[in-house]
């Protein structure tokens, strides 16, 4: 691994600063434990050289083969020596311990611990409790540099695990588009073949394409509606073209998958209500989601009755119904009408964050927090005050673990500061260096600009609490640094699983966020392109069944091209699935022209565009196909433009039509100009569509 990612590289530097907290201790001790000047720097060098070891497993940069190989035979040798030749506690075998561990040589780990008991404490204490610090400090270690390698793993793979949802996104979509869609253009394509020689069988072909073009109307809807965000984008937009205040509070998570498709269509006729009624003002479009159930309401102050407000919705409210969700539709008590509607996420098809890191940073707490208390146990003389020590010390260390899993509430604090310092005039010393626990506590829940008086406070007052109680110079330092080392392994652990946990919810969210935008995709392929291709198909197939009798030349010659636009229709199915559009600009206004005459709309094209790149040629071909397919769903035209040009340094296509209505209602804007206007925009251009007010619309497409 060449290097840490930003994301994960703070967790190196958690790892870094507990680590060297872990050496600080012994280097501090060095001079009280060595005889002359001398002695102690060559313990200090051998402390730093462990530590140095050990960060070769930390950076990654460092982490190589070559480095891997000698850094831990070197680190024993360190350590080994410090503990016989200079007096080094034996507690920083921890560190041989842990990097022994975190190679998977868990036998030689254990003849570690085991050689850590053996060299005892010559200086104090007891084996006991230099055995435990030895396993402790190995079992940070452990755990530090593990979580810092997961951190690394989560933010690597964010990318490949969008890729694989796309991926996967793409194929679930291929093999139900293919199933249905593909089926019927192959249908199409044999059925015109065979029309050529029998014209009675047009009308089997002429089915066929019909059922064809709304599938892919019924799947472009569907993959839209399964992330419903889109959707009330578009809500949005209409209730503001109504001139309805729209107030949008999204709490869902995309995609939603099947419960999307049900809430989008509950959203629509909601809106669409809301927007035909003419008389509200305001509405409000709110999603929320809690223990897998989402929900919808929209709630307007237009509905003057229940009954009025619930016309028109009774097919949606038996849908939701259907599925095990529930629907409500009447007024509250502010007069307004509310539409709820809550349906079951279902299975998500991007995973939510697993809690693996999490699990082992609290497993490897609670082994920290039971071995600080043995080690504070075993200074308790046994008695009547045992089992209370005991007992307080299985409190601070449940309510420590409370506070790192779960919640953090703030009554917790003092009650931790209560239990760390005043069992000390009761325990003596056995209690001093439970107030590591509270620095963790500081560090853990609060921001840093209260956490590090705090911190300092509780070292100072174990500082004065060891003075008090007659402990020497060196001892009260050690208790004091011991504080803050504590303080960082409770932070270290609990922040580096967070940060764990938030990489993967960031990678979790890219990925959904991917498989949102390659629904959409697929969605502006469908309508743009293969509904284009279909709806020329229907309109060839039923000019050909009338003409088949009067002139069966004409019928033949446009059986034929039925067939070319089968096939073409087919390219469009894979690129709605993930291939590669094989559009062009100059083939699309042939394809134009000859379907807009073959509807009796006179064409004239002046076409000065200069040479293009297939991605401009690509781009400006689909507006063309998506201007042809309103001309002829959408108006009555009888006469129609398509121009194209350069202006400087970018290619324009204008597209007008004489079919606008302009005493027409207003209706709920097609997905189509939406889709344009967001591939314009990803080739860096702009589309205008406008209506002169005189029945005639004009589209507008620039690039460059």
């Amino acid at each position: 691994m060449a290097g840490a990612v930003p994301g994960a590289r703070s967790a190196r530097w958690v790892v870094g600063v507990v680590l060297a907290s872990f050496a600080g201790v012994y280097v501090l001790a060095a001079p009280s434990r060595t005889e002359g000047p001398v002695q102690a720097g060559a313990a200090i060098v051998l402390v730093l050289a462990v530590l140095l070891a050990q960060f070769v497993r930390v950076v990654p940069r460092w982490r190589t083969r070559r480095a891997l190989t000698w850094s831990l035979p070197a680190q024993a040798a360190a350590a080994y020596t410090g503990v016989v030749a200079f007096g080094t506690s034996a507690g920083i075998l921890g560190f041989v311990l842990g990097s022994l561990l975190l190679a998977g040589a868990r036998p030689a780990a254990a003849c570690v611990l085991a050689s850590a008991a053996l060299a005892g404490a010559p200086y104090g204490g007891t084996r006991a409790d230099v055995t435990i610090t030895c396993l402790l400090t190995g079992l940070v270690v452990y755990g530090l540099v593990r979580l810092a390698d997961r951190a690394d793993d989560v933010a690597a793979a964010r990318l490949p695990l969008t890729v694989a949802a796309v991926e996967r996104e793409r194929l679930r979509i291929a093999a139900e588009l293919d199933e249905g869609l593909g089926d019927g253009l192959r249908a199409v394509s044999a059925g015109s073949r065979r029309a050529l020689d029998r014209p009675a069988e047009i009308a089997d072909v002429l089915a066929v394409a019909r059922r064809s073009l709304n599938r892919a109307r019924t799947a472009a809807a569907d993959l839209r509606s399964m992330s419903l965000a889109p959707e009330v984008a578009a809500a949005r937009a209409l209730l503001e073209a109504a001139d309805v205040r729209a107030e949008v509070r999204e709490g869902h998570r995309e995609p939603l998958g099947p419960a999307g498709a049900l809430l989008a269509t509950v959203l629509r006729e909601a809106v669409t209500d809301v927007v035909r009624a003419g008389s509200a003002r305001t509405c409000l479009i709110a999603t929320s989601e809690r223990d897998g159930v989402v929900g919808l309401r929209v709630v307007n102050d237009g509905v003057r009755t229940a009954e009025r407000g619930a016309d028109g919705l009774e097919e949606a409210a038996e849908r939701v119904r259907a599925a095990g969700g529930a629907f409500s539709a009447g007024l509250g008590e502010d007069g307004r009408f509310a539409v709820e509607a809550a349906v079951a996420a279902g299975e998500r098809p991007v995973s939510l964050p697993d809690r693996t890191a999490y699990r082992l940073s609290l497993a490897l707490l609670a082994a920290v927090l039971a071995g600080f208390s043995v080690k504070g146990l075993l200074a308790v003389p046994w008695g009547p005050l045992w089992p209370a020590a005991a007992a307080g010390l299985a409190v601070i260390s449940a309510v420590q673990l409370l506070w790192a899993g779960r919640g953090r509430p703030r009554w917790w604090p003092p009650v931790l500061a209560v239990l760390s310092f005043a069992p000390v005039a009761v325990f003596g010393k056995a209690w001093v260096g439970v107030a590591g626990f509270l620095a963790g506590t500081f560090l853990v829940g609060l921001p840093a600009w209260a956490a590090v008086p705090l911190v300092a406070a509780s070292m100072a007052a174990v500082g004065l609490a060891a003075r008090t109680l007659g402990l020497g110079t060196a001892a009260v330092v050690n208790h004091v640094i011991s504080t803050l080392v504590t303080g960082l392994v409770v932070y270290g652990l609990v922040r580096l699983a967070r940060l764990v946990r938030d990489l993967r919810a960031a990678g979790e969210e890219l990925a959904r966020a991917a498989t949102v935008q390659e629904r959409l995709r697929a969605a502006r392929d469908l309508h743009d392109l293969l509904g284009h291709s279909l709806a020329a198909i229907l309109l060839k197939c039923e000019l050909a069944r009338r003409l088949a009798g009067a002139d069966p030349g004409r019928a033949r010659k446009e059986l034929a091209e039925v067939v070319d636009m089968a096939e073409q229709a087919r390219r469009d199915l894979r690129a709605a699935t993930g291939g590669d559009a094989e559009l062009a600009l100059d083939a699309e206004a042939a394809s134009a022209r000859s379907v807009l005459t073959a509807a009796g709309v006179e064409v004239e094209t002046v076409l000065g565009h200069p040479d293009l790149d297939a991605r401009t040629s690509a781009v400006l071909g689909t507006v063309l196909r998506e201007a042809v397919t309103n001309v002829l769903r959408h108006s009555a035209a009888t006469r129609s433009t398509i121009a194209t040009g350069q202006d400087g340094g970018a290619v324009w296509l204008v597209v007008e039509n004489d079919g606008l209505d302009p005493e027409a209602p207003r209706t709920a804007p097609g997905a189509g100009i939406g889709n344009l206007t967001t591939r314009l925009a990803a080739a860096g251009g702009t589309l205008s569509a406008r209506a002169d007010g005189k029945g005639c619309f004009r589209l507008e497409a620039r690039i460059g």
